[in-house]
């Protein structure tokens, strides 16, 4: 019917609920793989970082510089193991399995 005055449209129940949230996508793939709570958990924290280092850019916009990036303020900043940057490669590889 379109708008009444200033009242909202409303979306009726034959709609397509809305895509679920980057992180949530990534917790579906991970649970998909079975992997543990504890890599869940993980993986979807050094994503939360990624994106905020890169000040809330969405991970499939960014590419290989911008991880190189965040590795290398990893490594010289955190001082964090080649392991952990591993982790968090892992983490990225996921996060662009959801697509």
């Amino acid at each position: 019917m379109g708008r009444l005055g200033n009242m909202p449209q409303t979306i009726s129940p034959t709609d397509s609920p809305a895509k679920p949230k980057l992180l949530e996508q990534v917790r579906h793939v991970i649970r998909r793989k079975h992997f543990s709570l504890r890599t869940e958990q993980a993986y979807t924290d050094w994503i939360r970082r990624f994106i905020l280092f890169h000040r809330k850019r969405h991970p499939l916009e960014m590419g290989e510089a911008e991880v190189t990036q965040f590795l290398t303020h990893l490594a010289r900043v955190n001082n964090v193991a080649a392991a952990t940057q591993n982790q968090h490669v892992k983490a990225t590889l996921t996060c662009r399995e959801q697509r």
